[in-house]
């Protein structure tokens, strides 16, 4: 199969899922001025208009720009944008992936931080290097937990992970396709803002945000760079490992081992820079999958001629970020995006 067919057999395995090409849109709840940046507080809609699937929610994010963020000049936003907007090009801008580390935390992880990452909120080092950032809450996380916001989870009873992977599966459903669509559709809203230079997006998280980051880059090649932080998981290494339960029930495709290893996932985001960051005693990424991960994808990339445009970094930690490897990130995004 070309790249092509592999990717829509990929996104064929994730389930019924509303069009692809679904209308989104938003709604501007609050702006505040932060010291730094602009914070928006949003809610994002997908037309369910021609959709296949029985699930479907309104996606509660963050839009965080620069102070002085510039917007394209005539742009309606550069004639009322909050701060010191002038004409240009537009940011480069990041779809920040949140981790599985706190179901209430979900999108705040991007202003709040987590324990395991390191201690400067993202929203803080991206907006200082000049990036716009859109973090959202995925499934069963933040606002999208039915105890806290059920009208926004007005299509399921459910509450827990548990509960909402279960009753997609008896409906024939993928609670992981689903996460991946509201990651494409939310690069799709990214892409659409005034402020952004559609063509310099990039997809970055870490643990269960890195995991998505990379499929998101496989599924959209629009995305210009990938970033995962300490989830560059090889399948087949993590069942060799009994390491089923590191994962929760989210990450579990049907059929998926059958046709495609993370090798070929990765590799369809090849040519585009791609940083994968590792932990050597991080139980999540056995060190024999990463390293076969690594040669096979390098082996890819290089018949682009593009070898050195991914890159796996490895240190002396589990399952964490730190200061170092953040640095590393920010690098590498700078380098290019």
């Amino acid at each position: 199969m070309t790249d092509i067919e592999k990717r829509e057999r990929l996104y064929e395995l994730l389930g019924p899922l509303p069009a692809r090409d679904a209308q989104i849109s938003a709604e501007t709840l609050w702006i505040e001025e932060r010291e730094g940046y602009i914070l928006e507080k949003l809610l994002l809609t997908v037309s369910d208009e021609g959709s296949r699937s029985l699930f479907s929610e309104k996606i509660p994010a963050y839009f965080a720009k620069p102070k002085k963020a510039a917007v394209p000049a005539g742009s309606d936003a550069a004639a009322g944008a909050t701060g010191s907007a002038v004409p240009s090009t537009g940011l480069p801008a990041v779809v920040f992936c949140h981790s599985h580390g706190g179901y209430e935390l979900g999108k705040d992880e991007l202003i709040k931080g987590i324990s395991y990452m390191y201690k400067v909120p993202y929203v803080e080092d991206l907006t200082r290097a000049g990036y716009a950032v859109l973090s959202f809450d995925f499934w069963c996380f933040g606002e999208r937990r039915k105890d806290f916001h059920p009208e926004i989870t007005s299509t399921h009873t459910s509450i827990t992970e548990s509960e909402v992977f279960k009753d997609m599966l008896w409906q024939g459903e993928v609670l992981w396709g689903h996460m991946v669509y509201d990651g494409l559709k939310a690069f799709d809203y990214l892409a659409s803002r005034p402020e952004v230079d559609a063509s310099r997006i990039a997809s970055l998280g870490m643990s269960m945000g890195s995991t998505l980051s990379w499929w998101l880059a496989a599924l959209e090649p629009k995305i210009k760079v990938c970033v995962d932080i300490c989830c560059l998981t090889d399948y087949d290494a993590l069942a060799a490992n009994n390491g089923f339960d590191l994962h929760g029930l989210y990450y579990f495709v049907p059929g998926l081992r059958r046709e495609f290893t993370t090798s070929d996932i990765n590799c369809l985001i090849a040519p585009r820079p791609h940083l994968g960051t590792v932990g050597f005693y991080d139980p999540l990424t056995p060190t024999p999958g990463v390293m076969k991960i690594e040669r096979e994808v390098t082996a890819y990339y290089d018949t682009f001629g593009a070898e050195d445009h991914f890159r796996v970094l490895r240190y002396p930690v589990a399952h964490q970020e730190t200061e170092v490897m953040r640095q590393d990130v920010m690098d590498f995004l700078e380098e290019y995006l």
